[in-house]
């Protein structure tokens, strides 16, 4: 089964992103042959920037982003919302690609489920 998410809050502030990779890391490991899919949009894409900080105790998406990575998922960044916020040519988490509307409209008819926080 393919499962895409689509996240468009930001990182920190807002719990979606962080709830929607925590079901996508636990799809990851009780649902084998699910295939991870994640587009990161609007102020999510700041998840992608590597080295920030988080208070101790909290979590941190750089981390949760490379679990999803090293499990054999996917995460790309809408590239129109990266230029919008400066940051389409800065370095981003080791895995992770700057990506396009066609390409999340192909995840989108490939995918089983859509899943969108």
């Amino acid at each position: 089964m393919k499962i895409l998410f689509i996240l468009n809050e930001p990182p920190y502030g807002s719990e979606k992103t962080y709830n929607a990779l925590r079901l996508a890391m636990a799809l990851q490991k009780d649902q084998s042959g699910t295939e991870v899919r994640v587009f990161l949009m609007a102020d999510a894409v700041t998840a992608a920037i590597p080295a920030q900080t988080t208070p101790q105790g909290y979590y941190n998406v750089e981390r949760m982003l490379k679990s999803v990575l090293a499990k054999g998922g996917h995460v790309k960044l809408c590239g129109t919302c990266c230029e919008a916020r400066g940051i389409k040519a800065i370095p981003l988490v080791d895995g992770v690609e700057v990506s396009t509307m066609s390409q999340l409209a192909q995840w989108t008819v490939e995918s089983d489920r859509v899943l969108v926080f």
